[in-house]
């Protein structure tokens, strides 16, 4: 977790670190609607990216990538996850690919 700690956006480390009651509420609730998922980890970080590409929350890439391929997305679909919302939110979802191949590029597997 340390080193997936430094891919986490300055906005998310100071929340987490100014606001210790908050981020355990937000924490508790992430984690909640993440055992309550029927997708498998894969699917949920690959649609978590698509979902952090179109509302353009490129800094929360990095750390998404990694749990991302750590749950075994390869580079390809990683691309396709970042992309799937082209249609619907335009060309936007771009500004996401760069940053998230250079996550996905430096990440150990």
């Amino acid at each position: 977790m340390n080193e997936k700690k430094n891919l986490m956006s300055d906005a998310f480390q100071t929340f987490m670190r100014e606001a210790p009651g908050h981020a355990k509420a937000w924490m508790t609730a992430v984690q909640g609607l993440g055992s309550a998922s029927a997708l498998d980890k894969k699917t949920e970080s690959l649609a978590y990216l698509a979902v952090l590409s179109v509302l353009r929350l490129e800094s929360g890439v990095p750390f998404h990538v990694a749990i991302a391929k750590e749950a075994g997305a390869t580079r390809e679909e990683v691309i396709s996850a970042i992309l799937v919302g082209l249609p619907a939110a335009g060309n936007a979802v771009t500004r996401s690919l760069p940053i998230a191949l250079q996550a996905y590029d430096n990440q150990e597997a």
